[in-house]
């Protein structure tokens, strides 16, 4: 299974210097899919992103299909137990460095892997997003879609980081 590992990673150019994203978090239920399936055009873009990039998967499994999907995506998957998500994820973006990661999530037990993360991205998406996320990120978009055209078109993200 090809994660991105061994790639250069996306090189973010800011004006005090390129930030070097060499992994990605992806939140699965609410970021990346609604009601337990992926959302349309996720998959095209995180194989894309594969190439690039080391991309996990993250879920608490509410609806029984993360390793599914975690399969359909060709990543792996860190699931989750039900309590303490947040410290989980957090705990998962420290173990992977967060100075070189970014995240992709929306609820509240994203909240704080988004602020640790060297950029966290905030998924206003059919679940809507908790207000925990909206500030604890760098960016907020409107879709999954969004978010992973972001990471797979650097410049855009410089435009958006950038003072």
């Amino acid at each position: 299974m090809n994660t991105g590992m061994g790639c250069d990673g996306v090189r973010v150019p800011l004006p005090d210097g390129p930030l070097r994203l060499a992994c990605v978090v992806l939140d699965l239920n609410g970021t990346l899919g609604l009601d337990g399936a992926l959302l349309p055009g996720v998959g095209r873009r995180v194989r894309a992103l594969r190439r690039r990039m080391e991309v996990i998967l993250v879920s608490g499994d509410t609806f029984g299909t993360a390793r599914g999907a975690a399969e359909a995506l060709g990543v792996p998957i860190r699931p989750l137990r039900a309590e303490e998500q947040g410290a989980q994820k957090l705990r998962i973006v420290s173990d992977l460095g967060a100075a070189s990661l970014a995240v992709v999530g929306n609820g509240r037990n994203d909240a704080a892997a988004l602020a640790a993360a060297a950029v966290g991205i905030c998924v206003v998406g059919p679940e809507g997003a908790a207000r925990e996320a909206l500030a604890a990120a760098d960016v907020v978009v409107r879709s999954s879609q969004a978010a992973l055209d972001l990471l797979l078109n650097p410049m855009r993200l410089a435009a958006t980081l950038r003072d």
